[in-house]
């Protein structure tokens, strides 16, 4: 069982021990027929709870009703998206591109040619053998 089991069995049985023997449920928290019941009512501290594990299980109510309206907002149809061609033509593989080594950063590693790096040299691209980096830029 995790603490926040404990935490919702705890805050279950205290809701349940104050609503023993009264009749419906408790007004929400906050509202004005809250604010009627008497101080010492066990309904007020049933909804203060209530509220209390609402708000630790699911944060800020306006938060949730956001990510709620979010979630139920009207998609694009799937007529709308990319056709079969248009996904099988994204899906093909795109060309190797070229391995270049550009000014200000170290030299690259060629694929398939382990040891070997490509340097900027004086503007051209210069292969070299690890450590064979004399006059490279």
């Amino acid at each position: 069982m995790t603490s926040t089991d404990t935490m919702t069995l705890w805050a279950s049985a205290r809701v349940t021990e104050l609503l023993d023997g009264q009749n419906g449920i408790p007004p929400t928290y906050g509202t004005a027929e809250w604010q009627r019941l008497a101080a010492n009512d066990p309904r007020k501290a049933a909804a203060i709870l209530t509220a209390a594990e609402m708000w630790r299980r699911f944060g800020d109510e306006e938060a949730l009703l956001d990510w709620f309206r979010e979630a139920s907002r009207p998609r694009h149809g799937l007529a709308e998206g990319k056709t079969l061609a248009e996904l099988d033509a994204l899906a093909k593989p795109k060309p190797p591109r070229l391995v270049q080594a550009t000014s200000g950063w170290p030299p690259v590693a060629i694929p398939g040619r382990p040891g070997w790096y490509r340097h900027l040299v004086d503007g051209q691209q210069v292969e070299l053998p690890r450590g064979g980096s004399e006059g490279a830029a």
